[in-house]
């Protein structure tokens, strides 16, 4: 099945109708997207400051990660499922769009990032633990980090600007 053919599957679902003919439901799953895109921003960007040596580098680094990564992973969770449903509704669109095609492509270098972290930086995480600069391989991580981080917010925003909503009301809506 080609990737246009697939989107006109999701888009003739019935959750999908359901999405469209909704004055609600879209700017409720839109917000709950967004406050779960700042959760996982807002909790790596932490994480990658103390790399970088701009946060309490008398914590250890493995206390910090470890009380943040859950809230990452709850909030990145969040992220997938709400930006699903609101991909669901219009993914022909979607699947041309090239500021979604970047988001997700940026996704996945963050994904490719943090993977080769966690193989070779984090792997020696107890002679850098605390009071000692973590390596250079873990601060270059952690910049790449934050602007693939940054990028996919922005390309994110991007989309909203450039996908062709249709804000009109439908004549039948409850």
């Amino acid at each position: 099945m080609d990737l246009t053919a697939w989107a006109a599957t999701l888009e003739a679902s019935g959750f999908s109708e359901w999405m469209r003919g909704s004055l609600k439901a879209l700017p409720i799953i839109e917000s709950i997207h967004v406050m779960a895109v700042s959760v996982v921003f807002g909790t790596i960007v932490l994480v990658d400051l103390r790399l970088l040596g701009y946060h309490d580098m008398t914590r250890p680094f493995t206390r910090v990660f470890a009380e943040l990564l859950r809230w990452t992973w709850v909030g990145f969770a969040t992220a997938v499922v709400t930006g699903s449903l609101m991909f669901m509704p219009n993914a022909s669109t979607y699947v041309v769009n090239t500021a979604f095609g970047l988001k997700m492509a940026a996704l996945i270098c963050a994904g490719t990032n943090m993977a080769i972290f966690q193989f070779t930086s984090l792997r020696s995480v107890a002679s850098w633990d605390s009071d000692v600069p973590p390596p250079i391989s873990g601060r270059v991580a952690s910049a790449a980090s934050i602007v693939i981080w940054t990028s996919v917010i922005v390309f994110g925003r991007w989309i909203g600007f450039t996908k062709g909503y249709d804000f009109s009301v439908p004549d039948d809506l409850d």
